[in-house]
Formats: structure tokens, sequence, C-alpha cells
């Protein structure tokens, strides 16, 4: 009995054993802008695999033995790597294709990516971030150059899109959503965007239109990946401003990859350069760290995490600003005594767990954790006087104020605390069968947020108290004596302990077919989103919203290489802690979701113009908005009303055209153009805080040709001025006549020397040979020293009754060094 069974049991043994000789390859197949290449062959022998929609793809090759694959594209050069892999070994390889300058006739090679194209996003090189010059430099920098996104502020890492403001932007780094500070009020406290360049492997953006797997916010998507190591690696990058440092590595067996980065930052030779003297010492610093261990073939687990420290010292002294005309110049000086301390520590973890269930079927769980600690602390006394400057340009006394018109005060003070913390819980799934897909998703999140609010602002003009504006009073000094009791112009004092719980989920569909010779591709889906908000004196308020979406696309079997997109539907976007607080600092549960019915017609149009690649893409975009929830913005300070007293349209018309205007290099010139009206309880259309006309955008790389380790690069824009906005506690009707801000126009140039990369490389013995790349230079910052505002401050003149919007300017040229490295 038993022989008869050991045969087949040893034959089974054997098979098995023989069976389980293998080893896993896996990884993203990359371009030269480090963009994901779908659809690529990966082959050996009569084996092959090609990449997903993503550019990943996972191999299984035999153990023990020499095993060559080859990486094939139309339009690429092929690659070929031998691997001798261990049994069960799961190594990650990442190969980047480079361009085939062979010429193959009837045949047009775009860069195009079959997603980008279908979806209407926008995807940027990671290395164009990394060298593209910037006063705050990163993603953010890089996006400003898009036709839809603004930000009049170069010392600021927020941005609007398309009207909307900072509030309604979404960000994902890995599929994980992360946040922002509450408290900042200007852009010189920010320090770093979250996302850290050094890690980054690849960005997509969508400015409206997006997918029903994206959150609950009303204007754009920033989806980030930070990249897997295939090796040791490091880098290092200092400047005048701060450095950066980043390190990474794989273990023996390939199971465990980490990448971290480090980064410091002192502002204070952009802030010192402003027209306010004073002593400042903004320090920012963080780290942040993504790590991947792969259990099986088929499970990994990967954490991201991220400290971050923002301490900002100001002690302002002296200021004089000059404006108004020619003809009619007038001049502001302060003088200051106090000083402000804020504080901004985050702690933010992550763990995302992804189940490989089959080729089909994978699933995720993601938890995240989110812990914002704030402090803002000031108490400034302002002592200005308001005249005409001397213009005579042959005076001495050139700029200085010879007659006073004006003589007033001002103490502002507060003593802000914020205390928050996030926890979500979420599951995805994506199941793909041939050309269809089904994505799904649902997410719990618990938010409580503890605030200290107390701040004051009074105002004295010519010895006079100036109150806040009332209706029914009359103050008619100094005609006639006032004996009232000094109050406070503004004054917000509030303690909030407040719970927010939420749920959401997701469902999608998306199918890609032919319709007759058109290829055709759509995506229907539908959000839904219930949330309780609860806390100390606070009537608990529940709610729910449902956003259903769609995108449809079509490429005509044209001779050009053409696609038509069709997107949009409902976006809803919940309010989050600082939409429900009023600007008095009380918490208004029964604040509803900001609703707005959104649609977009794109055009994408690729060709081949003086020897290069290019591609032109067109958009045009409505967005009808109700249950709006108005605002003030004071440089990157929202304050909102939470009462849902408006509605708003906003509607314009984009355009980028990018290629390869020098060969060998990306560049793109975008225009835009925009109207965001808001329409408060019935009383007519006003122009919105972000109402931002008209924008032109240039970014051009470029190499000397006589000595091609000389690179350069300049990023440029122009835009039309802001609304100016308008003094505290007033109507905005009364002033929508006031004239806008000045255009901004800001040019920052880079020039660098490459002294190694991967085209230049140097033998052993060489000092440059541990060298990967390294590169040395120097930037330019606003290079036409344009003088651009970022606000208005008022000051009154008790006397005539006159107010003054004072411009408050943003940095002159400031030049710094740069130096890059990697092993």
């Amino acid at each position: 009995m038993k022989k008869r069974y050991f045969l087949p049991v040893l034959t089974f043994l054997f098979c098995f054993t023989a069976f389980s000789q293998t080893a896993t390859i896996r990884g993203i197949v990359l371009d030269e802008n480090q963009t994901p290449v779908p659809g690529a062959n990966i082959s050996y022998t009569t084996n092959g695999k090609v990449t997903n929609d993503n550019g990943f793809f996972m191999i299984e090759i035999p153990a023990n033995q020499d095993i060559t694959l080859t990486f094939s594209y139309v339009g690429f050069q092929n690659i070929t790597q031998t691997f001798n892999l261990s049994p069960n070994a799961d190594i990650e390889y990442n190969p980047v294709f480079k361009k085939d300058v062979t010429q193959i006739a009837t045949v047009v090679i775009t860069s195009n990516r079959r997603r980008e194209r279908e979806e209407g996003v926008v995807t940027i090189s990671a290395e164009a971030i990394r060298k593209v010059p910037g006063a705050i430099p990163g993603v953010e920098n890089l996006l400003k150059s898009l036709p839809g996104v603004n930000n009049n502020n170069e010392l600021s890492t927020n941005y609007n899109v398309r009207g909307g403001n900072f509030d309604d932007n979404l960000v994902y780094v890995n599929e994980i959503e992360v946040y922002r500070p509450f408290l900042i009020r200007s852009g010189q406290q920010e320090g770093f965007s979250f996302v850290n360049s050094d890690l980054t492997q690849s960005v997509s953006f969508s400015a409206g239109g997006f997918q029903a797997k994206y959150g609950d916010k009303l204007a754009s998507v920033l989806d980030i990946s930070y990249r897997r190591p295939t090796g040791f690696g490091a880098s290092v990058n200092a400047s005048l401003l701060g450095a950066t440092a980043s390190v990474e590595g794989v273990s023996k067996d390939g199971r465990l990859t980490a990448i971290t980065g480090l980064r410091y930052r002192n502002n204070g030779l952009l802030v010192s350069s402003r027209q306010t003297e004073s002593n400042i010492n903004p320090i920012f610093a963080d780290a942040q760290t993504f790590i991947t261990y792969k259990f099986s073939k088929k499970f990994q687990l990967d954490f991201l995490g991220n400290i971050a420290i923002n301490d900002y010292d100001f002690e302002p002294l002296n200021r004089q600003t000059n404006f108004g005309t020619l003809a009619d110049p007038i001049s502001l000086l302060i003088l200051f005594d106090g000083q402000e301390e804020d504080k901004y520590e985050t702690y933010f973890g992550a763990l995302k767990a992804t189940q490989t269930v089959n080729e089909n079927l994978t699933l995720k769980l993601i938890g995240s954790i989110y812990h914002s600690q704030e402090q803002e602390f000031f108490d400034i006394l302002a002592q200005y006087r308001l005249g005409v400057p001397d213009n005579n340009i042959g005076s001495e006394d050139l700029g200085e104020v010879e007659f006073t018109q004006a003589a007033g005060g001002q103490l502002r003070s507060a003593r802000n605390l914020l205390d928050a913390l996030f926890v979500n819980l979420e599951h995805k799934g994506t199941y793909t069968k041939d050309e269809d897909q089904i994505d799904w998703g649902i997410k719990y999140t618990h938010e409580d947020i503890r605030d200290q609010l107390r701040e004051f602002e009074i105002i004295d003009s010519a010895g006079f108290s100036v109150r806040p504006f009332l209706p029914d009073f009359a103050n008619d000094q100094p005609y006639n004596p006032f004996d009232g009791p000094i109050e406070p112009f503004t004054s917000v004092r509030a303690r909030n302990d407040v719970q927010i719980d939420r749920v959401s989920g997701y469902a999608q569909y998306t199918k890609r077919t032919d319709w007759g010779d058109n290829e055709v591709s759509f995506n229907v889906g539908v959000r839904a989103h219930q949330w309780t908000v609860s806390g100390q004196n606070l009537e608990s308020s529940s709610q729910a919203v449902f956003s259903p979406r769609a995108q449809f696309s079509i490429k005509p079997d044209w001779n050009d290489d053409m696609v038509f997109r069709l997107s949009g539907g409902v976006y809803q976007q919940p309010p989050l802690y600082r939409e429900l607080r009023n600007a008095t600092g009380e918490v208004v549960p029964e604040v509803k979701a900001q609703k707005s019915i959104h649609a977009v017609v794109g055009h994408d149009w690729s060709f081949n113009m003086w020897g290069g690649k290019f591609k032109l893409v067109n958009e045009l975009f409505y967005k009808d908005l109700t249950n709006v929830n108005t605002f003030t913005l004071e440089n990157v300070r929202i304050r909102y009303r939470a009462n849902n007293n408006a509605t708003a349209r906003i509607y314009g018309f984009e355009s980028r055209l990018n290629g390869e205007f020098v060969p060998g290099t990306d560049s793109w010139i975008s225009v835009g153009f925009l109207r965001a009206e808001e329409n408060q309880d019935n009383r007519g259309f006003i122009a919105r805080p972000t109402d931002q006309r008209f924008k032109a955008a240039f970014l051009f790389q470029d190499y000397i040709p006589t000595i091609p380790s000389a690179r350069v690069y300049l990023n440029m824009v122009y835009q039309t001025g802001l609304p100016g906005g308008t003094p505290s506690n007033v109507d905005p009707y009364d002033f929508e006549d006031l004239p806008r801000l000045r255009d901004f126009f800001r040019a920052d140039l880079g020039l660098s020397y490459v002294f190694a990369d991967d085209k230049k490389k140097f033998d052993k013995g060489h000092w440059l040979h541990p060298f990967k790349e390294l590169t040395a230079g120097f930037e330019i910052y606003n290079i036409f020293d344009k003088l651009n505002s970022i606000t208005n401050t008022f000051v009154r003149d008790a006397n005539s009754g006159q107010q003054f919007a004072v411009p408050n300017f943003l940095t002159p040229r400031v030049f710094n060094v740069r130096v890059s490295m990697k092993l």
C-alpha cells in the first residue's frame, strides 16, 4: 500500500519543487522624463509580458540560471538585462527607455501616454521639478506655469485652480491624502510643500473633470508617486537658502526598499530683501521616508512618514512704501514695535497594504494619522504716517516724505492655538478584464480639532480711535466729543472643541473599445459622502451628498493624431473645520457642502514640427456653483463666512503647447482666460477674490550648443491683477469698484554647468567617477526686478474720512547659488 503511493508522491514533490524554482521581477518601465510607459513589451525566450496603463509589470523567471530580459517599445532603444536569482527571490527593477534616433518611415512616435490623453491629466517630469528655478522650488513651482493654476505669491506653495481657492485642491502621495497646516496666514510662514521633490518619481495633475475615485473637492487633483529604489543611491542639494539630502537602498533579497529625505530651509535671504526692514529668522525643516517590504510575490506593505517643524520669528522694524502715480505720489512710513513668534509642527504616518489576488484583482488597505500642533503669537504696534514724498530727481531728499497728511497707529495682537488630529482608514479595489476596469473604495475619517482663537486689532488715526463699521453709529470727532469706551476695530475670541466623523466611498467603471475605426474610452462613476459634526456646546448635525461623474474620449481614425474629450459631473465639497468656522470664530455645524456642476471640453493634438515632437492641448470649462461658502483672502489666509449664502459661476478657456523647442528638451507655453463671479444674497454678481482674468506662462529649457554641458532654465509668468480686497468687517459690494491689484509678472532664471551625468561619465580614478550627477550654477529670482503686490493694506485718515489702499509688495531681484550631486 505504501509502495503504491510512494512513486506518485515522489513525482508530485519533484514536480512541485521544480515548479517552485522561480523568482519574480517587478517594476515600472519609464521614459527619460520619468513618465511610465504603458504597453511596453518584456520578453525572454518564448515568454513575455506587457506593462499595464501605469507602466507596471511583474514577470516570473526560472531561478538559478542566467535569464536575459528584453524591454522594447516603438520609438525607444531596446533594453536588455541579465538576471540570475535565487529561488523565491522578489526584486524590483525600473528600466528607463532612451529615445531611438532611428527615423522610421510612416510611423509617428509621440510622447503622449494613453491615460494622460483620455483623462485630460498633465504629467510633469520629476527631473524638471528638481531643476527649474523658483523662490520656493518644487512641484507647485511648475504647477504655476500651467494655464489654469494661479498664485500671485512666490513665497507660497498654495495655488488656486480655475477660480477656486487653496482649500479646493486635493493632494495625494502614493494614493494617500495629505493635509496642510490651518493657521498660516502669509506665504513667508509656509516653508516647504509636503511633497519632497528628491523622492518623487511621477506627477499627474488634473484641473477639473476628474474621476470619482478622487476625493470630494471642487477644483483639482495633484497625484504624486514616490519612487521605489532599485539600488543604493544618495543625493545632496545645497544653496544659500538651505539644503536637502536623500538616501535610498535595497536589501540583498530585494524585499525591503527604503528612501529617506531631509530638508532644511531659511527664507531670510528672500524675506529680508522686502520693503519691511526686520529681524527675521524663518527656519523650516522636515524628514520623510517611504519604505516598502514584500512579504510575498502577491503581498506588500508600504510606510510613508513625515515630520515637519516650521519656526517663524519675526520682528519688524520699519517700512516705507511709495505708491500712487508720478504726478501724485504717496508714501506710507511705518515704525514698528513688537514681534511675532509662530510655530507649526506636523506629524504624519501611513501604512498601505497591497494584495495582488491575481492578475485581474488588486486589493488595498490604507491607514493614516495626521497630527498638527500650531501656535500663532504676536503683539505688533505700528505707528504710521501718510504723506507726499519728494519726487524731484535732483533733490538731495529724493523719496523722503516732506508733507504729512495723515498719521495714526495700529496694534495687532493674537494668541491662537490649534491642535488637529485626523485618523483615516480606507479600502480600495481594482478589477481589470481585458479593456474593462472596475474601481471601488470606502473610507472612514475621524477629525478631532481643539482650537483657541484670541486676536484683536485697535486702530488709531490722528489721535482718535477708529471703531468698527456699524450702520447706526455716528462719530463726528473732533467736532463733537465722544465719551464712549475704546473698542477694538476687530476682535475675535473663541474656544472650539469639534469632532467630525466622515464615511465616503466611490465606484466607477472604465471601458476602452473601438467605434468603427475610432478608439473610444469612457468612465462613469459616483461618490457618496456622509459626515457628522459634533462637539462641546454644539448641536450635532449630519448631512450626506452624492456626486455622479463621467468622462468620454474619442481618437478618430485620422491622419492627424487627435483626441477629443468631454468630462464633468457633480462635484461636492463637504466642509473641513476651517470652512465651518465663521469670521467671529464660531463653529456652524449646519454649513452645507459647496456644490459645483462642472463641464470640460478638451482637444489634444500631437504633431511633429521643426524636427521635434509637440502637443497642443485646448480646454473649455464651465462651473455652476451653489451653496457657496464665501470667504475673504488676505495673502494666503482664508476667512469663511460659513453661511452658504451665495451662488457662483466660473468659465474660461485654456491652451498649452509643449514640446521640443530645443531638441532633447521639453518646454511649454500656456495661456488661460478666466471669469469667476459670485452672487451673495441675490444682490448681483461681483468678482470672486480669485478672479484672475488672464494668464500667460512660459517654461523654457535650453543648452548652449558650443558648451553642451551648460544648461539654461527660464520660468516666466504673467497674470492680470486680482481684486483689490476690502477692509475688514465691510460689505464687499461697497468696494466692488476698488481698483484691482497691479498685474503680476515674474521671471526666474537658472544657469548651471553639468560636470557629470548619465551621458558624461568618467573612468575609475577620476575625481568625478563617484558621481552619477554633479551640477553647479546660480539662479536669479525676479530677474526684471518687478514690484508685484499680493494684498492691500487699508490706511484710514480720520480727518478726511478717506481710506488709502497701500499695496504690500513681494520680493525684488534676489541671487542664489546652487550645487546638486547624486552618488
